[in-house]
């Protein structure tokens, strides 16, 4: 047995050791005495089954970072949120819990207040946190993991990432069409390591169904060198195996040979083999502790005391509880390695050039390659960008096509992670794909440990009113708008220069999810005069559309087609109606939200400053009028309408969809008939 073997062994017990702990005891974390009732958790609760291989997995990765002394940064990840409970004792074990909470220090009082404290950590929960380490992974869901390593490892030569992912985990699309996708990523190296223990939460996961020979032929099929290590009860000559393969699988991806190291065990191997007559080890059983009842039940109890004794504490902690011998020498020498921020260019002036740029694929175009030359920036998009009429971006290195949206969100969100910036562009219509993934990146965003990192952007276009009937559900944006959260942005540009300034604007934010949402057909040109408050404030009154004075009628546009149509109606509804109106163009939907959750929202002074005291509103969308109204929230007591994107019988002409939805200038005149009628009810 090596020496990095054996403290690969020490730090590999200590950890699982604290993580039963945590799961099972209130007290007595150390074994100093006979293990009784009044020691154990009234209701044990939380995963267990896996914890042993991938404690296994981390033990091993952090001492292999430390021998490469900063040569290559060895960044692992934990891919299933399950595991919190090993995150948690790695970094109890390591001292890194007791940096972040000081009541948690690395002695024996601080793993019987961490026992005590979990499954409610105080910040950190019971799943894996990006406050500590192993937890960069800011989805915090299944599947999403390898992905956002590859994207972490984009154009990082002096990284290597290495995702710990389950076997159930590799059954989901994301996961899956990641292994593929890796052929279009060559300087991103990451070495995967596959937790194959058998099954999934309640059955045999389809990797864990396949032999040896099956698992490389799968694997190595889709370019992957395979490499594959049985661990039955964590042997010396296991350690050996699995330290060497490690090796091996680096040397070869830093060779630019992507290789997959697979961990083959039994669920829950290490626990309890039995209960009673019923067998545990190799069942779902063991996905959560199969001890529940241990403070009652006296033959639990002599099974959780000769579960804890297993792993040999006295050997690895001394009176006080501090590591000894072994583990000592595991817990100096182990390092965890993080994704440093890569250094940002300072952001430039906006350019004004842009307000001059005739079409959208002009636009988009130009920002985009400005912001490509300062060397962080990527583009991800899902084989659209001809067809969203960016063909000038196609085959720039820095612009990846792959058609798997989930993927690119991990990918965008993995380059991100080291403080480099980007964008997805995709069409409108499928969206909503990114829909899990953003809402769990919006949710770890918002915990600490990963403030200040650049947003994540998206660029939609191609949306359904100017499209095929299967092309049109703006579900994301409405989704995102439900969520009130002030990270969100829904910027809405009005014409290609508008487009420009929503681009910069998201391009060199932090800490922001932005939706653009910008048609590729737009070619309308609006007075450049409102762009600055538009920009500063989310939204801006047209005064070549507007009368002077206090309107009658408000008419709010938000997007390039309610614009244009807007832009058509207005003199029509002024002379039919004989009333006075203003326009108002919103550059970010989130500006008509209430200002406590939307840093943009509107206070009921500016609600009168820029809507009219009492006018009647009517809003013109390209989204549902549902995320309108729930932005609105019964904040204006006028009569208000909404007209936008309501799901067509079938399919049907543009011009015809139009009309149907009335969002064209007949509708407008409808509607404003309506609005200012009621108007004068109300009056």
């Amino acid at each position: 047995m090596t020496e990095t073997a054996v403290l690969a062994d020490a730090l590999w017990r200590a950890t699982v050791y604290a993580s039963v702990c945590q799961l099972h005891l209130q007290g007595n974390v150390l074994l100093t005495e006979p293990l009784a009732a009044e020691h154990v958790k009234e209701r044990p609760s939380g995963h267990w089954g896996t914890v042993p291989g991938t404690a296994w997995a981390l033990s091993h990765v952090v001492l292999a970072a430390g021998q490469l002394d900063r040569r290559v940064d060895l960044v692992p990840l934990l891919g299933a949120g399950h595991a919190g409970v090993v995150q948690l004792a790695a970094a109890w074990v390591t001292g890194e819990l007791g940096k972040l909470r000081s009541s948690f220090r690395p002695d024996g009082e601080g793993l019987r207040r961490l026992a005590q404290a979990f499954p409610d950590v105080d910040g950190l929960g019971s799943e894996v946190s990006p406050a500590l380490p192993a937890g960069a992974f800011l989805g915090g869901r299944l599947g999403g993991c390898l992905p956002f390593a590859q994207g972490a490892a984009l154009h990082a030569p002096n990284r290597v990432v290495v995702p710990i992912i389950g076997d159930g985990e590799c059954e989901t699309p994301t996961t899956a069409a990641s292994w593929l996708a890796q052929r279009s990523l060559p300087d991103s190296f990451v070495v995967p390591i596959v937790h194959v223990n058998g099954f999934r939460m309640g059955h045999q996961s389809l990797l864990g169904a396949m032999n040896d020979n099956e698992l490389r032929a799968y694997f190595g099929g889709l370019g992957w060198a395979v490499r594959i290590v049985r661990v039955v009860e964590g042997s010396a000559t296991e350690h050996s195996a699995f330290q060497t393969a490690l090796w091996t699988a680096l040397e070869a991806t830093l060779s630019g040979r992507p290789s997959v190291l697979i961990l083959r065990c039994v669920k829950g191997w290490s626990g309890p083999a039995v209960l009673g007559d019923r067998a545990l080890l190799g069942t779902p059983d063991m996905h959560k502790t199969p001890l529940i009842s241990p403070r009652t039940d006296p033959e639990q109890l002599r099974r959780l005391a000769h579960w804890l004794s297993s792993y040999r504490p006295e050997g690895l902690f001394d009176s006080e509880g501090r590591p000894q011998a072994e583990l000592a020498e595991a817990v100096a020498k182990a390092r965890w390695c993080s994704f440093a921020r890569a250094e940002r260019p300072g952001p430039e002036e906006r350019a004004s050039a842009y307000q001059q740029a005739s079409t959208f694929g002009e636009a988009v175009t130009s920002v985009i390659k400005r912001h490509a030359t300062r060397g962080d920036f990527r583009v991800f998009s899902p084989d659209e960008l001809s067809s969203n009429r960016l063909a000038d971006l196609v085959g720039e290195r820095w612009a990846h096509e792959l058609l798997a949206e989930e993927v690119l969100l991990e990918w965008l969100a993995g380059w991100t992670a080291s403080g480099r910036r980007g964008v997805v562009v995709s069409y409108e219509a499928f969206a909503p794909l990114f829909t899990s993934g953003l809402v769990s990146h919006i949710k770890q965003r918002r915990l600490a440990g990963v403030r200040g990192l650049p947003s994540l952007n998206l660029l939609l276009t191609s949306y359904g009113w100017h499209n095929v009937h299967s092309h049109g559900d703006p579900s994301l944006a409405t989704t995102l708008l439900g969520l009130r959260v002030p990270s969100v942005r829904v910027l809405t540009p009005a014409d290609p220069a508008r487009t420009a300034t929503a681009l910069e604007e998201a391009f060199d934010s932090t800490d922001r999810i932005n939706l653009v949402v910008a048609g590729k057909h737009a070619h309308n040109a609006h007075p450049a005069g409102t762009i600055e408050e538009e920009y500063e404030r989310g939204l801006a009154i047209w005064p070549h559309l507007s009368d002077d004075g206090e309107p009658e009628l408000t008419i709010v546009t938000a997007g390039d087609i309610p614009a244009a149509v807007a832009t058509d109606a207005v003199d029509h509804v002024r002379e039919r109606h004989g009333c006075r109106i203003r326009v108002v163009n919103v550059h970010d939907l989130t500006a008509l939200g209430a200002a406590q959750w939307c840093p943009r929202g509107l206070s009921d002074r500016e609600i009168d400053h820029y809507l009219g005291m009492h006018a009647a509103v009517l809003v013109l969308t390209l989204g549902h009028p549902a995320a309108v109204w729930s932005l609105l929230a019964g904040r204006l007591c006028r009569p208000v309408d909404v007209i936008g994107w309501q799901e067509p019988p079938g399919p049907m002409p543009q011009q015809l969809l139009a009309q149907a939805l009335g969002m064209d200038r007949v509708g407008v005149e409808r509607a404003a008939g309506l609005l200012l009628g009621a108007r004068e009810v109300v009056r």
